[in-house]
């Protein structure tokens, strides 16, 4: 019970930090921060517009990715991986 106890948590705390990035960068940066941004630009796009449109979708398909990457390394670390 222990192990699954602390494989939930390890799982729980990668939720957790990931919701936080999107929350981040889809919110913060692309709602609140937007004017801030604006001086700076990418691409010749004004930063807060480039976060509010392309950043936010690129960082959420980022963190897909990151979490099935961390979520592999728990699964081997506490032994519940699945064989290929």
């Amino acid at each position: 019970m222990k192990n699954k106890n602390a494989y939930w948590r390890a799982n729980l705390r990668l939720i957790g930090i990931c919701l936080f990035i999107w929350f981040l960068v889809s919110f913060v940066f692309a709602i609140l921060l937007v004017e801030p941004l604006n001086r700076f630009s990418l691409g010749g796009y004004k930063l807060g517009f480039w976060f509010s449109q392309q950043g936010s979708i690129y960082v959420f398909v980022a963190l897909i990715f990151f979490y099935s990457w961390q979520m592999n390394r728990i699964d081997h670390q506490f032994g519940v991986y699945e064989e290929e």
